[in-house]
Parts: structure tokens; sequence; C-alpha cells
């Protein structure tokens, strides 16, 4: 196995199993406080988005990366939409919209074009997640382990890409790896007690829903 082939499997490992540690702590405590529903219903699109890339370069770690982590993608969207009292379905379809158009990119307009257009969604899925860190009053629905495997994860595949010259990977990933840095930084400042900024008001349906259940 050639160290690119190494790189990439172990890419893979990780973003197989980079959320599973968040689905674990949503279901046992339902608190979706500093979790941002943008992010992964943006994680959904790249997801899905990722692993046809993966088929047309045909490289097998990305395919399984992408299409493994579906399946802590799908049900921690399920537990926040039900927590924040949103139907699922509607919740899901503009992820697939939005993939679907990803997908068209890269089809026709190649690898490039691709790394463009993906560049937007891998900004939105980290930089959602910065406003609830800044904003959120609390981020005890955060799993650290998580967040952490999440900037491993985006370095690897960052330094793979550079290694295989794909640049699509190359375009779409380098402003998303500084963004997640900041989360992280920022994650571990809130946790020590740095205070919220720019914080929202509660919302009132939020609070009948939590009442409710």
């Amino acid at each position: 196995m050639t160290p690119v082939e190494l790189l990439g499997w172990t890419a893979t490992i990780v973003g197989t199993f980079l959320a599973a540690p968040q689905l674990v702590r949503l279901a046992r405590t339902g608190n979706v406080e500093g979790l941002s529903l943008v992010g992964w219903q943006t994680a959904l699109v790249l997801n899905i988005a990722w692993a046809m890339h993966g088929i047309n370069i045909g490289q097998l770690p990305q395919i399984l990366s992408s299409s493994l982590a579906l399946f802590t993608t799908v049900p921690i969207l399920v537990i926040m939409s039900r927590a924040l009292g949103r139907r699922v379905l509607p919740t899901m379809l503009p992820s697939f919209a939005v993939a679907a158009t990803m997908i068209a990119v890269d089809g026709f307009l190649g690898s490039a074009a691709y790394g463009i257009i993906a560049i937007f969604p891998g900004i939105a899925i980290t930089a959602s997640q910065s406003i609830e860190l800044v904003r959120s009053e609390h981020v005890r629905g955060v799993s650290p382990v998580s967040m952490g495997l999440g900037f491993v994860n985006l370095t690897l595949w960052m330094v793979w890409s550079l290694l295989v010259q794909d640049p699509g990977t190359i375009i779409a990933l380098s402003i998303s790896w500084v963004v997640a840095l900041f989360n992280v930084i920022w994650y571990v400042f809130r946790r020590l007690g740095l205070r919220a900024f720019f914080r929202r008001l509660p919302d009132p349906e939020l609070a009948l829903v939590r009442q409710e259940s």
C-alpha cells in the first residue's frame, strides 16, 4: 500500500466514525445546544455529493467515507428535526436538491468546477457551526470528540488531495480547514467560560416543544 493510499484509507476511517460520538451524545441527551441544523443539513449535501465525486474520479476511500457517513448524518438530522419541532422530510429535501446540483456540475463541467461550487457548502457547514458556537447560550450539545475528529478528517483529506493532485478537493477544502480550526479553538474557549456573543433571543416555539417533551 502506497503512502497516498494509506492516507486515503486513514481519512476514510476517521470520516466514517467522526460523527458517531455526536450521534451518541444527541441520542442520549436530546440536547441540541450549540449544534447547527444548517450545518448538518449541509453535511448531508456533502456526504452525497462527495460520494459521487469519488465515483467520478475513481477514488474508493472518498466513496466509502462519504457514503458511510450517511449512517450518522441522517439519524442526527432526524433527532435534531424532532427536537426543534420540524418535520424530517422537509428538513432534508433542500439537501437533496443542492447535492443534485453539485453532482450535475461535477458531471458536466469537471472536477475544478465542482471544487469551486463545493467551496460554498464546505464553508456553510463550518461557518454555520461557528455562528452557533459564538451565539448559543450554551454549547453543551456539541461533542468535542466529533469536532476534533472533524478537524483531523479535513486535515487528512487536504493532504491526500495535494498528493493525488485533485483540484476539486484542494479548492473545496482549503477555506473549510481554516474555519474548522477556528471552531475547535472557539469551542475550547467556550467550555473554559467564554460568554456568548450576539446572543439570540430564545425561540418561543422551541421552548414550547421542550415543555411538551
